[in-house]
């Protein structure tokens, strides 16, 4: 053996042993909760997950690509298994007005005008693509017969807020001012919804219409909110504390795409996770919609550390600041917004940091005398609606909640 086939040996075997040691000090750190549909699936995912983000981390420390580049490839190629069109659906990519779409539209016979629904996918902003919901938004639209497009807004790290949140305005009012004339659908029929950090555009989406309507065009007649991100506000919220490790979305790593989305100032991180960016004026005028005692007993399983009121950082608060406006956090609008928004449906999953965002924003919308309806997977997890359809990995709650979906989009 040669001096040059030896270095090579050896530095793909060092690559290989930090591949291998970081993946498992990552592993190390997760919970699968005995009571998650198929623990086991979850536990492949999750490792498969944490593999790639690993790998991309070892290729962006060589210089040979972006770590986050590298992740969102993998999520919108390997991942994604291409399929034939189903019968009766006819799939069109598309642009509105700038944005990249792809359109469902079921080839059924109808007597009137069909429904749409404007779908925002989920990723935490920063990742996911058209491709990756492809079988959701398939499924949604043939089992529903509504035509159903899926946008691909921009994302961070190259795009901060608000470009997510304008880039599904821009496609939200191009659909709605040529549904009827193009592709047969009622305007006044048209739904927006999307899930996780989608479900955040969705609901962002929707008060922002509601505080900007024209005349011109209707509003959306209903908001899907799947596993929504709603608030980055309180991040001690009983889910928070016991699904703070369950995959796919670990409590940090939820405060770290906020902040991508924001500003991508990370540095703020665990402050953020403290408590400290939130001065004591806000978290008293929080506190009336993100009280622990306010969600369902079943949700509190163990006593809520109470955060110090008087503890604050003024500069973290300068930094982070924007993220509590309404349009990042949608939970936070005042309840003059939030009584003119549309109709809601709202999924939440149980091992889930998310859940109790998804349930108090409901609440609260119940509350307001806004019509809701809310749904619950007690074996579900976030993400888990992503995997419909991907043969072994399919998970029962994936199943029930896309029906639950579908019944929903059915009835508007």
């Amino acid at each position: 053996m040669n001096t040059a086939t030896a270095i090579l040996i050896s530095a793909f075997a060092a690559l290989f042993a930090a591949f291998c040691l970081l993946v498992y000090f990552e592993l190390r750190n997760v919970n699968i909760p005995p009571g998650v549909d198929s623990p086991a699936k979850l536990r492949v995912i999750h490792c498969t997950y944490m593999g790639i983000t690993c790998l991309g981390y070892i290729l962006e420390r060589l210089g040979l690509c972006h770590q986050y580049n590298f992740v969102g490839w993998c999520r919108c190629h390997i991942m994604t298994c291409k399929r034939s069109v189903p019968h009766g659906l006819r799939i069109k990519d598309l642009t509105f007005s700038t944005v990249p779409v792809r359109v469902y539209e079921p080839t059924a016979a109808s007597g009137e005008k069909k429904r749409g629904l404007v779908y925002f996918h989920g990723g935490g902003w920063m990742f996911g693509c058209i491709d990756d919901y492809d079988e959701v938004c398939q499924h949604i639209s043939l089992k529903s017969n509504t035509t159903v497009v899926s946008v691909g807004y921009r994302l961070a790290p190259e795009h901060r807020y608000p470009a997510h949140l304008d880039d599904c305005e821009v496609a939200t009012r191009h659909f709605l001012s040529i549904a009827a004339t193009d592709f047969g659908v009622d305007p006044c029929r048209v739904a927006v919804g999307g899930d996780s950090a989608g479900a955040n555009l969705a609901a962002a989406l929707c008060q922002r219409l509601s505080k900007t309507q024209d005349g011109h065009l209707p509003s959306p007649c209903a908001q899907v909110l799947i596993y929504p991100a709603l608030q980055m506000a309180d991040f001690h919220l009983p889910s928070y504390q016991q699904n703070h490790s369950v995959p796919i979305l670990f409590r940090g790593r939820t405060v770290f795409y906020f902040l991508q989305y924001l500003n991508g100032n990370t540095s703020v991180s665990q402050q953020i996770l403290e408590g400290r960016h939130v001065p004591a004026e806000l978290k008293l005028r929080y506190k009336k919609w993100l009280d622990p005692n306010s969600l369902p007993p079943q949700f509190i399983k163990q006593a809520r550390c109470q955060q110090d009121l008087s503890s604050h950082d003024a500069d973290v608060y300068h930094i982070v600041k924007q993220g509590l406006d309404p349009e990042i956090s949608p939970l936070l609008a005042e309840d003059d917004v939030l009584r003119l928004v549309p109709p809601a449906f709202v999924l939440t999953c149980e091992f889930d940091v998310l859940r109790d965002d998804g349930f108090l924003y409901q609440k609260r919308l119940r509350d307001l005398g806004v019509d809701v309806t809310w749904e619950h997977l007690p074996e579900g997890f976030h993400g888990v609606i992503s995997f419909f359809n991907q043969g072994w990995l399919t998970f029962q709650s994936s199943q029930r909640g896309l029906d639950s979906i579908v019944r929903y989009v059915k009835s508007l």
